[in-house]
């Protein structure tokens, strides 16, 4: 008579254990299948953690939110759901040229440009591309910036900021316009935080 074995029960994770090294990549390619299906706002944590066949409490260990994970999926160069809200707490008369500042100090790193002129040409260039970084910036970046404005017109307001910004990192680091691409980050915060200063609160 053949032994009778007990079946192994699979277990759902939700922190990882020794041998398990292979469920942060089963994360991340889940994560890149479910944003190209479903886009940015339609993909879920759970719904990650389902198509990797991992508890969502995994997912978090390894990454946090949904930005998180995202931004690591995409290899983001910059986090403006983290810092964004930094930004909005100061003074709002020159959060134009907080925005300005910040964005050019970053993107004057040279891991940071880099990764930026990668995802920049793949967003310009790639239809599964653009409606996720879109949605991922539609969300982290402009609906902080809109829900900070507290007027009718904010979401507007934000979204010419962030076409004020996306011009500028596209003419200084993918096209390297001469002039713009030689002038100081002090010279283009004088010139362009203005600009975005009136998108604000002008």
């Amino acid at each position: 008579m053949p032994e009778y074995v007990v079946p192994t029960a699979r277990r759902r994770r939700g922190r990882p254990r020794a041998g398990e090294p292979s469920a942060r990549d089963d994360i991340v390619d889940a994560a890149v299948a479910e944003f190209a299906d479903l886009g940015y706002d339609g993909a879920t944590i759970r719904g990650i953690a389902a198509r990797a066949g991992v508890d969502s409490a995994l997912v978090h260990h390894y990454f946090g939110t949904k930005a998180d994970l995202f931004g690591h999926t995409i290899g983001a160069p910059m986090r403006p759901d983290v810092d964004i809200p930094s930004m909005l707490g100061g003074p709002r008369d020159v959060l134009g040229e907080r925005i300005v500042r910040y964005v050019l100090e970053a993107w004057e790193r040279p891991e940071v440009q880099k990764r930026g002129v990668v995802l920049l040409r793949s967003a310009i260039g790639n239809k599964l591309a653009t409606p996720l970084l879109a949605g991922f910036l539609s969300r982290e970046l402009l609906g902080r910036i809109a829900d900070a404005l507290e007027t009718p017109d904010a979401a507007l307001r934000a979204s010419l900021v962030a076409s004020q910004i996306a011009g500028l990192l596209v003419a200084r680091y993918v096209l390297k316009l001469p002039a713009l691409a030689a002038a100081s980050v002090d010279e283009l915060v004088a010139r362009v935080g203005p600009n975005v200063q009136t998108y604000l609160t002008g």
